[in-house]
């Protein structure tokens, strides 16, 4: 697994680099979760600060005040290379919730899987983004 170490590139938003490294942090914390519950949550998370930071490099606030919006909703707007992802990933928000809330609710083979897709994901939004190693 490669963390981003390198300076960041001038051309990409501080805020969408800070979230890309937050991501990968997360994907390793998730790796060294021995309980399911913890590793699904953490790869889940990592996905969700990627989607964030392709919406901070790809969005722009108006200023005007919006109905709160799940980040997997406003992603294929942002990005449509990324809808099946947003979808994916949407589908576990809840199983998400419910393991956050310390409810045995997946297997390791569910985390491990969700941990290797959070991995791709995040790996093809770097690369979106300029900023595949």
């Amino acid at each position: 697994m490669t963390t981003m170490t390198a300076p960041r590139p001038t051309s990409t938003p501080s805020a969408t680099y800070d979230l890309m490294i937050s991501a990968r942090r997360s994907l390793t914390e998730a790796h060294r979760c021995a309980n399911a519950s913890e590793r699904y949550v953490a790869a889940h998370l990592a996905a969700l600060r990627a989607a964030a930071a392709v919406l901070a490099a790809r969005t722009h606030p108006d200023g005007r005040r919006r109905q709160v919006r799940s980040v997997w909703s406003i992603l294929p707007v942002a990005a449509p290379e990324l809808t099946e992802w947003a979808e994916f990933f949407a589908s576990g928000a809840r199983k998400r919730a419910i393991a956050e809330a310390g409810i045995p609710c997946v297997s390791m083979r569910e985390a491990d899987d969700l941990m290797r897709d959070a991995g791709i994901f995040i790996g093809r939004a770097a690369v979106l983004l300029g900023l595949a190693a």
